[in-house]
Order: C-alpha cells, then sequence, then structure tokens
C-alpha cells in the first residue's frame, strides 16, 4: 500500500470524523442517519492512521507530496 493522503487531507478528516462522533454521542443525531455517520467517520479516522485511501486510487487522486 502507497501511500495518497496528505498532511492537510488527514487533519481534515480527522476533524470530520470527530464531528461526526459528538453528534453521535450527544444524540443530536440519531437513527439509520446516526449509524451512518458513525460508520462514514470510522472510516475518515481508519484512512488518516493508515494515510491511505482505496477511493484516491480508483480515480487516481494524490494529496500526498512525495512521490
Amino acid at each position: 500500500m502507497k501511500n495518497n493522503m496528505g498532511t492537510a487531507d488527514k487533519v481534515i478528516r480527522v476533524l470530520i470524523a470527530a464531528v461526526f462522533s459528538y453528534l453521535y454521542f450527544t444524540k443530536t443525531v440519531e437513527g439509520t442517519l446516526a449509524t451512518v455517520l458513525l460508520v462514514v467517520g470510522g472510516i475518515f479516522l481508519l484512512t488518516s492512521v493508515i494515510s491511505f485511501c482505496p477511493l484516491y486510487t480508483l480515480f487516481g487522486i494524490s494529496t500526498c507530496k512525495t512521490k
């Protein structure tokens, strides 16, 4: 697996994951939407930690500065 995510991209994804988690755990959002947001937030967090996004590979995108 080759890194394809830059620092700014990773930080933005972690922040979005934190917002989704906050909305879920404070019960601001409930039901199916809450579950979907929690799953998407988990995926964002995981892809940030491993610095790899499978969708970027499919579309040929790389935000990582090093080649």
